[in-house]
């Protein structure tokens, strides 16, 4: 009796897989980012053997900073001069609300009374973000001299450009019902803004307007390093005299200074965030 062998069907080979267009672009896309990481490196003469070799150096600059200077003099100009500090921040927040908000009205597509409008103040608020706070203190120095007014001022040129935008922001992601209402009774531009908009983002415009508050006082304290007043003149000034251990007295102030206002930011956002 012959047996009759039956072969297994034999499937079909899936063909290859073919390279998609995105797995394309995302190799380019490697590709380029990591040609701009060597070119970034080699520009920039980055050398693990360098820092490596200057440890010498670095332990020399611990050993004359530590202990710092906790001395009465040298505690007393520090805390006075963190005082400037946060009064510049303070100051350059506040100050910067009023040309923040116009400013932000006329750049939300919600509220701007033309798209001529809306694209100058946005351009502004652009140029006012894109130059650094340090420029303007630069700027400001040359023109009103040393101290703390030129700081005020940088501060606010450069925060009317970023608290603006981030207003302009959250004006235009507010809920439009309330808007819409008041526009199809007839009011206008001024009155939707008023009695809809904001009422609506407040709570957003008060959490960004601490954020930016926290973001200030930090600045401030670089602007001190170019001349604009505050514990960064002395930190600059201690550094250039070589008096490492008072530059670590004021370094500390500086640390408890930016924890405490942080800690007040975050405890007024948290507040804000749990009444709405």
């Amino acid at each position: 009796m012959t047996v009759l062998s039956r072969e297994a069907p034999r499937l079909p080979v899936p063909p290859k897989p073919r390279r998609t267009r995105a797995q394309v672009i995302g190799w380019l896309v490697a590709a380029v980012v990591v040609a701009a990481h060597v070119v970034a490196w080699r520009t920039t003469e980055m050398s693990f053997t360098a820092l490596v070799e200057g440890w010498q150096g670095m332990a020399d600059f611990l050993a004359e900073a530590i202990p710092p200077d906790l001395s009465s003099e040298v505690l007393g100009e520090g805390l006075s001069a963190a005082a400037v500090t946060l009064w510049i921040g303070l100051l350059g927040t506040t100050l910067s609300i009023p040309a923040s908000l116009v400013l932000a009205l006329l750049a939300a597509r919600g509220t701007a009374p033309g798209r001529g409008t809306y694209q100058a103040a946005r351009s502004l608020l652009s140029f006012l973000r894109a130059v650094p706070d340090v420029v303007f203190a630069l700027i400001f120095v040359t023109a009103v001299g040393l101290g703390p007014f030129p700081g005020v001022l940088a501060l606010v040129c450069h925060n009317v450009g970023v608290m603006g935008k981030l207003w302009a922001e959250s004006l235009e992601d507010a809920d439009p019902g309330p808007a819409q209402a008041l526009r199809s009774a007839g009011a206008g531009r001024i009155q939707v803004a008023a009695h809809a908009l904001l009422p609506t983002v407040t709570p957003q415009l008060v959490g960004l307007l601490m954020y930016r508050f926290d973001v200030n006082v930090r600045s401030s304290l670089v602007l001190g390093l170019v001349g604009a007043g505050g514990i960064g003149f002395l930190i600059n000034q201690s550094i250039q005299l070589f008096q490492f251990d008072e530059m670590l007295t004021h370094i500390l102030i500086v640390l408890v200074l930016v924890v405490a206002v942080d800690r007040l930011s975050a405890l007024v956002r948290h507040h804000l965030g749990s009444s709405t």
